[in-house]
């Protein structure tokens, strides 16, 4: 709930460079209801792909090429009731896999079944098993709704406690035991993407991503988690932070290595952030309660192009007096890069040898962890 996240693009982009194969998707419709269009979409080779099937006598089929088993979202567009009213849609997520897969739609696609392929019907028990955390989740939401439109800041925090023990529950009961249980499954890299999620531990990540089947491993998707992770390794606690260069608001070149001999914190945000911007307080708290005790912060935005007005107004309302760099690229920002930052806020806490001894502490943890080496 605090998190602007960066997608990890497994949505439609397990893709791979092996050669094409056939899939084939059968719909059956038992269902008395009018069905005006049935669309597929997904990615060959990283490119979006969209079909259309009209449905027939309570049948529609579509025929693909894909090259590993691929993500895919089949949508259902109804006819409107009258003119005064927009069509309704449906959607649901499954697995294109080599071969045949049947959608079986007896009340609607929310509740259809999928047999006949085995890739297909993981994704799908997968899918099921997460059905109770979703439905928890949409309760959080709403309630986290309701207290932030009341500006009851108790209420949204006591939320939050909430959704993280949700959320370590459901990684666990679900995504970990699926892994463990089906490591050789293509569904696997998924449910591995989603356990790991923006903030690799690659003391636990890399053993299970060593056990995943190699085609897996091999495909455009299991090389960007691979590469995640080694990026992961070389950002973990104890390792000795990468320098890097950027530009700050004067355009001048800005170092890491020029804060050498002192604590920094590493900040990543952005003007456009709402949850960077509530944690900025904090941030400037610890600042000036520290600034004269070897404790600096750097912070590295990921704003857009073209919207250094915005970064600087932000650094202005916000009181933001340390230094600042960006290179204006939103997520493509070259240090964010360098650091797999995928969503934001983060950071890293440095020590005066360059060494990270902390990451993504916020809030009371962050004063806590001040407090602890500089007190």
């Amino acid at each position: 709930m605090k998190k602007y996240t960066l997608l990890a693009a497994s949505l439609f982009f397990i893709t791979g460079l092996s050669a094409q194969k056939k899939a084939t998707l059968n719909g059956k419709v038992t269902a008395p209801i009018t069905i005006e269009q049935v669309y597929l979409r997904y990615s060959l080779n990283g490119e979006a792909k969209t079909d259309s099937a009209s449905v027939t006598k309570g049948a529609f089929q579509f025929k693909t090429e894909i090259t590993n088993p691929t993500m895919a979202m089949v949508r259902i567009k109804y006819p409107a009731a009258n003119a005064d009213s927009k069509p309704k849609y449906e959607a649901k997520t499954l697995y294109l896999a080599s071969g045949t897969t049947q959608l079986l739609i007896h009340d609607s696609l929310k509740n259809a079944l999928v047999k006949g392929n085995k890739v297909a019907t993981d994704f799908e028990n997968l899918t099921i098993s997460q059905k109770p955390f979703s439905e928890q989740s949409r309760e959080l939401s709403q309630a986290y709704a309701k207290y932030r439109t009341e500006n009851n800041e108790a209420g949204m925090a006591e939320v939050e406690k909430k959704y993280e023990i949700m959320d370590s529950t459901m990684k666990h009961d679900v995504f970990l035991k699926f892994i463990q249980n089906n490591p050789k499954s293509p569904v696997a890299l998924y449910a591995l993407e989603t356990y790991a999620g923006y903030d690799i531990n690659p003391a636990t990540i890399s053993p299970l991503f060593d056990k995943l089947d190699p085609v897996t491993k091999n495909s455009e998707q299991g090389k960007n988690l691979g590469e995640r992770i080694e990026i992961a390794k070389k950002t973990a606690v104890g390792a000795m932070a990468m320098n890097f260069t950027q530009n700050d608001t004067l355009d001048k070149p800005v170092s890491l290595s020029d804060f050498k001999g002192k604590y920094v914190l590493v900040d990543f945000w952005a003007s456009w952030c709402g949850p960077c911007r509530a944690e900025n307080p904090n941030v400037v708290a610890a600042f000036n309660k520290y600034k004269n005790k070897n404790f600096t912060v750097l912070g590295v935005s990921l704003d857009q192009p073209g919207k250094k007005d915005a970064w600087m107004e932000a650094i202005h309302k916000d009181q933001l007096t340390w230094t600042h760099v960006s290179d204006l690229m939103f997520w493509e920002n070259a240090v964010a890069k360098q650091y797999g930052i995928r969503a934001i806020p983060q950071n890293l806490l440095i020590d005066p040898s360059g060494k990270i001894i902390a990451k993504n502490i916020r809030g009371e943890e962050l004063q806590n962890k001040l407090a602890e080496i500089l007190d």
